[in-house]
């Protein structure tokens, strides 16, 4: 299949090392992402998009995000940088969510534990649709590769 994404690489330079979480859900999630994903770009103007596969390295640079698409043969095919303002509010109640989520794993009984995963998977959701909306006419993904892609952008967000 083309419509994928077969790399993926984070430049985190500059940003505060990872806790062990923070690594252990950005390893989960790159995982997850190059396991099964759907990422095809979109023609730009006159210009066809290059066929994938693809690999694409995310960064945050001069708070924005960056996000650089190569072909598998390392030629440039698309480079997005975007606002993070339209994701600081749902990564801040997402981190929020998930330090709630792992203090209740502790101590919790299951009922009240599901209900804050739930909480956590909406926001996770809500994160995952601005993700599509900011690449609407750029790239086309599906929801759950916006929702891997999303957790990446949290753990450089806030790494």
């Amino acid at each position: 299949m083309t419509n994928r994404i077969t790399h993926i690489e984070i430049d985190d330079t500059g940003l505060a090392a990872p806790t062990p979480a923070i690594e252990q859900e950005r390893k989960v999630a790159v995982f997850d992402l190059l396991e099964d994903n759907s990422f095809k770009l979109e023609p730009r103007g006159d210009q066809v998009a290059p066929d994938g596969p693809y690999h694409m390295g995310l960064a945050i640079r001069e708070k924005r995000l960056v996000v650089d698409v190569k072909t598998e043969a390392g030629d440039p095919a698309a480079e997005f940088h975007m606002s993070l303002g339209p994701f600081r509010q749902v990564v801040k109640d997402y981190f929020a969510i998930c330090e709630s989520y792992f203090d209740a794993v502790k101590k919790l009984p299951p009922s009240q534990i599901e209900a804050i995963d739930m909480a956590r998977r909406g926001i996770h959701n809500e994160g995952a649709r601005v993700l599509q909306e900011r690449l609407e006419g750029k790239a086309e993904i599906d929801i759950d590769t916006a929702r891997r892609l999303f957790t990446l952008i949290c753990v450089l967000h806030w790494g």
